[in-house]
């Protein structure tokens, strides 16, 4: 019961990260407009993202544009879209095999338990890989923000800061990889070895082998 519990944890874990960080793919929250230079007055306000911009105005009025062409952008951006997709495309697969593999589900019947056990792991394994996917994009793009932030090559208007979709992505990688953990701890396989006997336990059972099987046809013809 308690490794169907870790399970069942793991696989609603890994699930809440895989929903957060569909979430922060799609948001243009990534990088924001830094407020440097003592200006109190603020008209607009700029937020980036893996695939669009938005301009907010001081006025309520918000528009956002996809961005014209994916080859222009730079080659971090275009590698962080690919790291993101294929991070979401993972723990996809990945919850597939976990209900299918996990101990209170029926989706391969009742006598194939060391199947599904792998299955489950294999699982586990696959969520762990999606959060480290996902983790190096949202760290690269977080060092790349501060490093151009404190560039003094760089002007004003030109520096971001780091946007509400890097925390909330952070998040997201943490709960995929103790989601994955936990589905994997839980996923041991049924039954176990048998480890060998020494001392005093080996000499009070003795084995049942060939030498007791002749002690008995001794005993047979006394």
């Amino acid at each position: 019961m308690a490794s169907t519990g870790l399970q069942l944890l793991g696989l609603v874990l890994a699930v809440l990260g895989w929903v957060c960080g569909a979430l922060v793919c799609a948001a243009p929250l990534w990088r924001v407009s830094a407020f440097v230079g003592g200006e109190l007055v603020i008209a607009q306000v700029l937020w980036e993202g893996l695939w669009m911009n938005c301009l907010s105005q001081t006025t309520g009025q918000i528009q956002c544009k996809t961005y014209d062409s994916t080859l222009a952008l730079p080659t971090s951006a275009q590698a962080a879209r690919g790291l993101t997709v294929l991070s979401l495309l993972l723990c996809l697969l990945a919850l597939m095999l976990g209900v299918a593999g996990a101990k209170c589900t029926h989706c391969m019947g009742e006598g194939n338990q060391a199947s599904k056990a792998r299955l489950a792991r294999i699982a586990g394994v696959l969520f762990l890989v999606a959060g480290l996917a996902y983790l190096t994009p949202i760290c690269w793009t977080a060092y790349a923000i501060i490093r151009d932030f404190y560039d003094p090559n760089i002007a004003a208007p030109l520096k971001r800061e780091l946007g509400p979709a890097l925390y909330l992505g952070w998040g997201a990688c943490v709960l995929l990889l103790v989601g994955g953990a936990l589905l994997h701890v839980g996923s041991s396989p049924p039954g176990g070895r048998t480890l060998p006997v020494y001392g005093r336990a080996a000499k009070d059972n003795p084995p049942t082998g060939a030498a007791g099987e002749g002690k008995q046809q001794e005993k047979s013809f006394v």
